[in-house]
């Protein structure tokens, strides 16, 4: 599977996701590594099987080996701290004084390049929804240099991957053609 496969597999009323996979797919605004982790990242973060095996087939070899685990561990810590950080945030009051007391060790050691992993974390906060966190790893890509431009690519993929999930699922349910 392919994201041609997946372009073909989308149902006429999301031709626009199939122009935005398209353009987002040949971007260069990011690095290779930076674009090809993001949509793996957020891949994962949409919880689809298909979505997540095309997109991983597509840039796996893009992607070193530590690269290919740091984009899963980036999908796998935010899914567990956008949870807490969300609540923290909804309910303001003490929580946000005291420790988290979750392991976060990835975090500070993602095997790769520290920004790239913080890119990644942004686009799964994005698609998971976490306030805090969306502007915690935006405030921190931008201090490490990267553009408003690159953060918005990121972004762009990770609304765009979401929306193809979201797709396939509702296509799937409804028993439409090419859905499964």
């Amino acid at each position: 599977m392919s994201i041609e496969s997946l372009k073909e597999r989308l149902p006429d009323y999301a031709k626009d996701l199939k122009l935005n996979l398209s353009s987002l797919a040949n971007d260069i605004t990011l690095t290779p590594q930076q674009l090809a982790g993001t949509f793996v990242a957020s891949a994962l973060a949409a919880r689809n099987e298909d979505v997540t095996r095309a997109i991983v087939a597509e840039y796996k070899s893009v992607l070193s080996p530590e690269a290919l685990e740091a984009a899963k561990a980036a999908a796998a810590i935010m899914g567990m701290n956008n949870i807490y950080y969300r609540f923290v945030h909804m309910v303001e009051g003490d929580y946000a004084k005291m420790p988290a007391r979750l392991r976060m060790n990835v975090i500070g050691r993602p095997g790769i390049e520290k920004l790239d992993f913080e890119l990644w974390s942004l686009a799964v906060s994005a698609i998971n929804g976490c306030g805090m966190c969306v502007e915690s790893h935006e405030r921190v890509v931008r201090e490490g240099g990267l553009s408003a431009e690159q953060v918005q690519t990121a972004v762009r993929v990770a609304a765009t991957v979401h929306g193809i999930a979201v797709t396939l699922d509702a296509a799937k349910a409804l028993g439409e053609a090419g859905a499964n």
